[in-house]
């Protein structure tokens, strides 16, 4: 089906998914749309189902039971290259196979935009030259891809994925292998990108406290069928936290600043908010 799609406002909805792996239900009819403006962190612990949803919400892997839609269309009745057009998946690997500057493999992503002979345009470069001035990597465009570090590598992975210019970018472990500065830095870019009208991101995350920072909603999934989902402070707290990942957690308060971070193992409850101005 050919489907020409409302770039104002892309809404990505899941319709009461169902995900399994083997004989263990990872996510049960879990039903949600995300909306453009959103930045969203999808949490768990390891094995709870982030890779096989942000698959599954990108139509690279068919669910259990239900569906996706992007803008009210089921994903399997988009075409192919529209479908590219409209959402962006960056995956939690993908090795490098030959060589070529950087430049040119993040022009890659601008391949669903190509016309004609598919020959890259000055546009298609300007876009490339962009996204890896968005994300400080200017002097890198003229290197050998394979001469990286990587975690230079990684953040030349997010910048072909911002070259595609999609409204809705899924985004699976885009901060692995950065350090803290770096990290901070990909997040910033990624809500200075959401400022466009239509644009949203959801990416998986193992850092609560960068989540709870950045992001303005999370999906918390415990691997068991459960799913939370809504504003990021509302989700990430010390008592749904602490009951996903098996291990309890408080929240620390310093001024304006707060941190999720390990209780004592001997607790066994998660005690009130500590303010740590008050304690110096």
């Amino acid at each position: 089906m050919m489907h020409t799609a409302n770039q104002a406002e892309p809404a990505l909805s899941a319709q009461r998914v169902t995900l399994r792996a083997g004989s263990r239900t990872l996510l049960d009819a879990f039903t949600h749309t995300f909306y453009a403006g959103e930045i969203w962190c999808v949490a768990g612990p390891n094995g709870a189902g982030k890779t096989t949803l942000l698959s599954t919400l990108a139509g690279l892997r068919q669910a259990f039971a239900g569906h996706v839609e992007l803008d009210g269309i089921r994903l399997a009745d988009w075409h192919a290259q529209q479908l590219a057009q409209r959402r962006a998946l960056m995956p939690q690997s993908a090795p490098d196979t030959f060589s070529a500057s950087v430049l040119d493999i993040v022009m890659l992503n601008r391949f669903p935009l190509l016309t004609g002979w598919g020959w890259e345009r000055e546009a298609d470069r300007a876009a490339a030259r962009a996204a890896l001035d968005l994300l400080g990597l200017t002097g890198l465009a003229a290197r050998d891809v394979l001469s990286l570090s990587g975690g230079e590598r990684q953040r030349v992975a997010l910048a072909a994925v911002l070259c595609q210019q999609a409204p809705l970018l899924l985004l699976d472990e885009p901060l692995s292998h950065l350090d803290l500065h770096h990290q901070i830095e990909c997040l910033e870019a990624l809500g200075e990108w959401t400022r466009e009208p239509g644009r949203s991101v959801l990416f998986s995350c193992h850092d609560l406290n960068l989540a709870r920072r950045f992001a303005t909603h999370a999906l918390l999934l415990d691997g068991n069928g459960a799913a939370y989902a809504g504003p990021v402070r509302d989700v990430l707290t010390p008592a749904l936290t602490s009951r996903v990942f098996g291990y309890p957690l408080i929240l620390i308060r310093d001024g304006d600043h707060e941190a999720l971070i390990p209780a004592p193992r001997s607790r066994h409850e998660s005690p009130p908010v500590h303010d740590a101005a008050a304690r110096r």
